[in-house]
């Protein structure tokens, strides 16, 4: 037993020294692993950059408003009757003046002729009053009532003539008709609903104003319109018209603006928001709005500053987040009122990747072309 004893001192003698040995050195590994690792700095982080510029903008004033067509009326027949022929088919374009729909008018139509041989009578009695007149072989007052009963003659001609027309229905104006309302051999009151007709290009935009802006209004202003139904198109078009008075329970103005509508996208009773811009321009701090840092404490942005020179003595670029204040925006821009200054750089794009104190390098090669009225293939 003491001999194993002695045996294991002698072991544990040996082996502690080389177990020291190797602690030291692994010691020593960490110890210079740490140093290059606080020594050593991540490349530069390729960013987009845009310089803060000044621009005139015209102030843009927004409300709601709805489409309204330049003309538009649901038609009517003006007599009763059954339907004999329908000319049109429902969501069809017709022209002015084209025949839409005809009542039975077989009656008036027997009417009318006999009140045409009446007026034909009354015609040749009258040229004979004429030739007896000049004889002196028929009194004054005779002539006077063949006279008066040739214009009777013909007004009743003239009142089945306007009476079968009214039984024929025509577009008062071109447009693009709505649906069916009537059917073949169906019988219609007077002021039965025919179809609705609808003149779409160009439309008007009817939207109201605080009284506030009553001084700021004129014919010709710019307006932009844009409907949920095409969130990536906007209608462009001017003021034409606008309401002298006030609304007294609103205290509006009432504004009407003129689109072209070629396509029919906009649709007589669609609702719209309208951006109308004031003939006065404002300088403004424009800056793309993909450069806006939102966070709990508000908005920011990255500034690029110049860093401490690097070994190789080159300075380098770094971030710093500054807080900001924005102001109206515009298509791809938003205006800050207060926060940066004419001159200063800012990343433009991907700030959500970046973080305070951070070494960049400028790269604007795949920069987006930022845009104040975007489409969809440059938003």
């Amino acid at each position: 037993m003491p001999k194993k004893l002695l045996w294991a001192g002698v072991g544990l003698l040996v082996v502690l020294p080389i177990v020291a040995v190797l602690m030291l050195i692994k010691l020593t590994q960490f110890n210079a692993m740490a140093r290059a690792g606080e020594q050593q700095q991540l490349p530069p982080e390729p960013v987009n950059m845009i310089v803060v510029r000044e621009a005139r903008w015209q102030p843009v004033v927004r409300a709601v408003g709805s489409v309204v067509a330049v003309q538009g009326a649901l038609l009517r027949i003006e007599a009763e009757g059954i339907v004999q022929d329908i000319s049109f088919e429902s969501g069809a374009r017709v022209k002015a003046g084209e025949v839409l729909l005809r009542l039975d008018a077989e009656l008036e139509q027997a009417q009318l002729r006999e009140a045409e041989s009446a007026a034909a009578l009354a015609r040749l009695s009258f040229r004979r009053a004429q030739q007896l007149r000049k004889s002196g072989s028929i009194s004054r007052s005779d002539f006077d009532q063949i006279a008066a009963n040739l214009q009777q003659a013909n007004a009743r001609v003239d009142f089945f003539r306007a009476l079968i027309n009214r039984k024929t229905l025509r577009a008062p104006f071109s447009g693009q008709l709505g649906i069916r309302q009537i059917s073949q051999g169906q019988f219609l009151d007077k002021g039965s609903a025919v179809v609705s007709l609808q003149s779409l290009d160009p439309v008007y935009v009817d939207f109201s104003l605080p009284q506030q802006r009553l001084a700021e209004l004129s014919a010709g202003l710019a307006v932009t319109v844009s409907a949920d139904s095409y969130p990536e198109q906007s209608f462009a078009g001017r003021v034409t018209a606008f309401n002298p008075e006030i609304d007294a329970v609103t205290r509006s103005a009432r504004i009407q603006a003129t689109l072209a509508n070629p396509d029919d996208r906009l649709r007589p009773g669609m609702f719209v928001t309208v951006e109308m811009q004031l003939a006065d321009a404002e300088t403004v701090l424009p800056i793309p709005q993909t450069a806006v840092v939102h966070g709990p404490d508000g908005d920011a942005v990255f500034v690029l500053e110049e860093g401490e020179a690097g070994a190789d003595g080159a300075s380098s670029l770094v971030i710093q987040l500054r807080p900001v204040r924005l102001g109206v925006r515009r298509g791809d821009f938003v205006v800050v009122t207060e926060g940066v200054s004419v001159g200063e750089r800012l990343v433009s794009t991907g700030v959500f990747k970046l973080f305070p104190g951070m070494r960049v390098v400028i790269d604007n090669r795949l920069a987006p072309d930022f845009q104040l009225a975007p489409r969809p293939g440059n938003s």
